[in-house]
């Protein structure tokens, strides 16, 4: 049977406009309202009481407006912020206003208070929400969804506000296991190139005058010498393009991340700790959208976007087809040679007892704490390698240099 395709309504540009009006007491009052049209204006100020007497767009500014980007740091602040005025009985549209118009950073208080007015005008908090795809995602949009339905958005919202500071951590966590390989490369490359382009040369100004036949490994780092600081240019532009054409193939070609995603879980150390933040992100994401009463099928459609890593994500939506079809969850899971052992028979422990959102939260938590071990265990190991690396780069570049002179003095 063919399913069409529902459209989502497409959010109108929101605008600054300064007014000025006259309140219920007959008092002259003035301020700023975000807003899609003017007659939008006017009409919140009428529900609130106010006669508006003058209404005009604030002019933007000419170079950049001066706007920070949303981070997910932003979106897990307001989580947590809206979830405890929640809990403390304050209103849903109060609350996004104090959180919008409290925030630092204008884009956030834009999208809040936008968000606030289409809530104001009576559309509920997730459809709302849905109309901003790139900041809340389905996960959100459905747990705000089974709130609002049963009646505790409150405790839902809690529930994201977690959800979303133990991701994140784990994010930071994956983020900085990556960094430090790629320092130890950076910092090398760095150090050699300085080495190549300002040092070397020194060196082979100073053999010029010895007259004598230079060592082959000399002859060879001068030679690189040479070619580094006459084609500096070429490669400087090869470079460059690799990553812009790299960066460019990787966000069109979804079979390059896939295939670099295959690839990551391969490598020794960082492997692992990826292997394992995906699980643990699969185990809390499902246990977070079990608890909130999601139907299984339809909480394994938001999983998948949300293991980080397209292998496990390819793997979350063959068994979401499966379970569709009356499978076992822990049944699948152990078909996709993905998971480890323990995971699927807490699972099918979960299953059989009822409690999958209880097995599958120790789970999670459980895994983000192997994340944080292995993390801690890469940063002691790596510290010594910088050190291995940079010094025995320079140091073959320094035996190169000295050997002439050593040359030189043994024939003397």
């Amino acid at each position: 049977m063919a399913v069409t395709a529902v459209q989502k309504p497409k959010a109108e540009k929101a605008y600054v406009f300064a007014w000025e009006g006259v309140d219920r007491r007959g008092s002259r009052v003035k301020g700023e309202l975000r807003a899609s049209t003017v007659t939008m204006v006017r009409a919140d100020l009428r529900r609130q009481g106010v006669n508006p007497l003058k209404v005009r767009k604030k002019a933007q500014p000419l170079f950049g407006s001066g706007k920070r980007k949303i981070t997910s740091q932003d979106l897990t602040v307001f989580s947590r912020q809206l979830a405890t005025m929640m809990a403390a009985g304050v209103p849903l549209v109060q609350a996004f206003d104090i959180v919008g118009r409290g925030h630092d950073n204008p884009s956030m208080q834009e999208l809040l208070l936008t968000v606030k007015q289409d809530i104001e005008s009576g559309t509920a908090m997730a459809e709302a929400l849905r109309k901003y795809p790139l900041y809340f995602d389905d996960l959100v949009c459905n747990l705000v969804a089974a709130g609002e339905q049963a009646g505790v958005l409150d405790v839902l919202l809690d529930k994201i506000a977690t959800y979303k500071e133990k991701t994140e951590s784990i994010k930071g966590k994956v983020k900085k296991a990556m960094f430090y390989p790629a320092s130890v490369i950076l910092v090398a490359i760095g150090v050699t190139t300085i080495i190549m382009l300002f040092v070397i040369p020194q060196f082979k100004a100073m053999f010029s005058s010895f007259g004598a036949d230079l060592p082959a490994f000399t002859l060879l780092v001068i030679s690189i010498s040479d070619f580094m600081r006459e084609y500096w240019w070429a490669m400087a532009l090869a470079i460059g393009g690799a990553v812009w054409g790299f960066i460019k193939l990787y966000k069109r070609s979804r079979k390059l991340r896939e295939l670099l995603d295959r690839l990551s879980l391969k490598i020794p150390i960082i492997g692992n700790i990826l292997n394992k933040s995906a699980v643990a992100r699969f185990a809390r994401t499902l246990s977070t959208m079990f608890a909130a009463g999601v139907p299984l099928v339809e909480a394994l459609d938001s999983v998948a976007g949300a293991t980080g890593n397209i292998v496990y994500s390819n793997a979350v939506m063959t068994m979401r087809e499966e379970v569709a079809t009356g499978q076992s969850l822990q049944l699948s899971m152990r078909q996709r040679n993905l998971f480890p052992h323990m995971v699927i028979q807490m699972t099918a422990i979960g299953e059989e007892s009822g409690a999958l959102d209880e097995m599958l939260a120790k789970v999670a938590d459980f895994y983000e704490q192997e994340v944080d071990n292995a993390v801690d265990a890469l940063s002691s190991l790596l510290e010594p390698l910088i050190m291995v690396v940079i010094g025995g780069l320079v140091g073959s570049l320094v035996v190169a240099m000295y050997l002439p002179i050593f040359k030189l003095a043994a024939v003397v």
